[in-house]
């Protein structure tokens, strides 16, 4: 079944994420109808390739121009082709652009697959996606409806104030026009009496008046504080979740109209203030409620204005690589990145260019941080209402950072914190100037990492990972002077989001366990164990040269690069130690085998099968790791057909045929397999051949060579000893 089809039959809550992260830069109609083309594209590659997203981006116009002549539905056929003008304005000019979109959506729908088919959400996920805080929203969405529908019915009240107010000034004039002399009439005493109730009813609703607005502004001021607030810190919780590849960061739309709504509510009772003011003009009188409450209503509602629409003002997009849209937040000196902020509050227009400035480590005090930056390129730009939200917003997409030269002439990062341990902040201002008031807006992005060198990555994105995970201050540039522990709950949780965000399949409780015995020991229970920032990132592994974290960083980067596709199928088990992988196959049949990652190696996968001894007993052996080197040369799913050991005197075989626990090694890899059988070609095919010697007897386990032909590993051998052999196939 396609990626697409699958998508389509999530449940409701995952279909909303899916949703969310298909906007104009790619529509979701284009994912319908090209749903197959799509998968069968390498926009991982092409993302990093210039000239092959070009390609591809030719490709994917042609392939829209014929959906867009197939298609009978003349409404369909209009979308599509206004959808077509669309992209291909979009990115003609940078098609790098449009496949790093399309896999990251991709990737994304893997992610989603992959936490729904999970049977558990560990704790932070279900924080996340609790029926408490959609609830919470419900209600939040009722009282922002019952505020507005307040303040419209005071509208009502001003425009009968109004109405009120005219007749007893019609009625005032008129009675001061009439002769002196009937001043002692009747008459003249009745209207006079008549004037008087009126002014007297009209002092009442005025006080009306007064007191229903100062109980509105005392909801919208509880509303604010209590409620929308909280939300958006929440928001911004759950965006530094999605940074670390966490559930996918939905509710910006939604709290951008709960903030408009409320701000439409005090715009309309600061113009209703306003009309007071008038209406006090052609009438007033001693002891009337408007010159006495007006004034400090009028503040309380411009503070209220102030303050909401500062917050409002927020960073959408955290800054970020093009080339590295998984890993926010790490950003390379003289290299681009993008980055979005964008004002929630829908305002009236603005009659001038709303410009946002940009700043790095502003607010940083000397001394804080041992390398100093400034931002190489343009880092002032206008605000534009966004066409999709109809909010004010602006994307930064050209940022570059240099690195200041230290003035001593050292090198500037020889504090006790590591190059990937400093933490710094990118900056944002604009002055609204809006109904009289000047609103200074400021926001700052998470904190960032800078690298100079892409082998600094894995360190960087540790850091990130620990700081958005344990802390939710993002003026805590001083972090990792004192890191906070984790608790393994919450680790495991967001190692197993790496997973399934990088690599389209999660961690299961087992193998999570094993990362556990990994890192902390065996323990019957890992929930309540803690773990240093050390032990994670910069210790090394007890008899290893390398830390826990280099080690599971080299996996995710190996599954990515060679391992996707029969990951995301489930075929290997990965995470397994030693101990328990014989337990697993001890049982089973002979040719029986399962993949695990090397714990020796960096990124290198092995794997194991089963056989009998003389004796009937199990016998297990292990082919030394695979790693990207080799694995370029053959995939994996080509390696397990072909694999073959040489014995002396005896045929090659392929002793392995089930994978675990019991699945036909065809049946399980068969779609993986690379066929030649088709091509039309004037040679005789060559081919790859993966091979180990089989070993004496009294060797536990056979060592492989890397991948050859046959006759290629039978002119080496004639020609060198055992051991040069060896030392030629592992020199670079």
């Amino acid at each position: 079944m396609s990626q697409w089809k699958q998508v389509q039959q999530l449940d409701i809550k995952f279909l909303e994420q899916v949703d969310y992260f298909y906007d104009d830069n790619f529509p979701m109609e284009l994912r319908q109808v090209l749903a197959n083309w799509i998968e069968s594209q390498d926009w991982e590659t092409a993302s990093n390739h210039e000239s092959m997203a070009t390609v591809l981006f030719n490709n994917f116009l042609i392939q829209l121009e014929r959906q867009c002549s197939q298609e009978q539905n003349f409404l369909h056929r209009h979308n599509l082709k206004r959808i077509f003008h669309q992209i291909q304005v979009k990115y003609k000019a940078n098609p790098l652009q449009m496949a790093a979109v399309i896999c990251n959506c991709l990737r994304e729908e893997r992610r989603i697959l992959s936490t729904a088919s999970m049977q558990e959400q560990g704790p932070l996920e279900k924080s996340m996606q609790n029926s408490a805080a959609l609830e919470k929203q419900k209600v939040l969405d009722n009282k922002v409806a019952v505020i507005r529908s307040s303040v419209q019915m005071l509208d009502q009240a001003v425009k009968y104030l109004e109405d009120m107010q005219d007749d007893f000034d019609f009625r005032y004039k008129t009675l001061q026009l009439r002769d002196p002399l009937e001043r002692n009439s009747s008459s003249m005493k009745q209207e006079v009496t008549t004037l008087q109730e009126i002014l007297n009813r009209l002092d009442f609703k005025r006080k009306e008046f007064l007191s229903k607005t100062a109980d509105v502004i005392k909801e919208i001021d509880a509303l604010i504080s209590s409620q929308l607030n909280p939300e958006l810190k929440e928001w911004k919780r759950r965006q530094q979740i999605a940074c670390i590849g966490g559930p996918v960061l939905i509710g910006l739309d939604q709290l951008q109209n709960w903030f408009t709504l409320t701000a439409q509510s005090l715009f309309q009772i600061k113009r209703q203030l306003d009309k007071l003011g008038e209406l006090i003009l052609k009438v007033t009188y001693e002891s009337d409620p408007i010159p006495l409450q007006r004034p400090q209503m009028e503040e309380q509602v411009k503070y209220l204005i102030y303050h909401l629409i500062k917050s409002s003002f927020v960073v959408e997009k955290q800054p970020c690589m093009p080339t590295h849209l998984q890993k926010p937040l790490i950003i390379k000196t003289q290299v681009q990145f993008t980055t979005k902020v964008r004002l929630l509050v829908k305002l009236p227009e603005v009659d001038y260019q709303l410009k946002v400035k940009t700043t790095f480590d502003k607010d940083l005090p000397p001394g804080k941080v041992n390398r100093q930056f400034f931002i190489l390129t343009n880092n002032t730009k206008v605000m534009d209402v966004e066409e999709s939200t109809g909010c004010l917003s602006v994307e930064f997409r050209h940022l570059q950072l240099k690195e200041r030269k230290c003035p001593t002439g050292g090198k500037g990062n020889e504090g006790p914190l590591s190059v990937t341990e400093e933490l710094h902040s990118l900056n944002f201002e604009a002055m609204l100037m809006l109904q009289g008031l000047d609103i200074d807006l400021e926001t700052c992005s998470l904190p960032l990492v800078v690298i100079s060198n892409v082998s600094q990555l894995p360190g960087g994105w540790a850091s990130v990972m620990w700081y958005n995970l344990l802390t939710d201050d993002p003026k805590n540039l001083a972090f990792f002077s004192n890191p906070l522990r984790a608790s393994w709950s919450q680790l495991s949780e967001v190692l197993s989001w790496q997973f399934s965000s990088f690599a389209g399949r999660g961690l299961n409780k087992e193998q999570l366990n094993m990362l556990g015995d990994k890192l902390l020991g065996q323990h019957g229970s890992y929930n309540d164990c803690q773990v240093s920032w050390s032990k994670f990132c910069k210790e090394v592994i007890p008899g290893k040269s390398f830390s826990f974290w280099m080690w599971l960083d080299s996996i995710l980067d190996l599954i990515k690069k060679h391992l996707l596709p029969v990951w995301i199928d489930g075929c290997i088990m990965g995470f397994v130690s030693k101990e328990m992988e014989r337990a697993l196959l001890k049982e089973k049949e002979p040719g029986t085998f399962l993949l695990r990652f090397s714990e020796s190696h960096l990124g290198g996968i092995t794997f194991t099968w089963v056989e009998q001894d003389e004796n009937g007993d199990p016998k297990f052996i292990s082919v030394e790791p695979y790693t990207k080197n080799r694995l370029n040369a053959l995939p994996i799913a080509d390696i397990i057909r072909d694999y073959k050991v040489i014995a002396d005197g005896v045929v090659p075989e392929n002793p392995l045929n089930f994978l675990y626990p019991d699945i036909p090694k065809d049946e399980a890899f068969g779609k993986h397999y690379n066929s030649q059988q088709n091509k039309v070609c004037p040679y005789i095919p060559t081919h790859l051949v993966p091979i180990s010697h089989r070993v004496p007897a009294q060797h536990s386990c056979s060592s492989p060579e890397p991948p050859m032909s046959p006759g290629m590993y039978e002119i080496i051998t004639q020609h060198l000893s055992p051991f040069e052999f060896e030392s030629a196939m592992s020199s670079p």
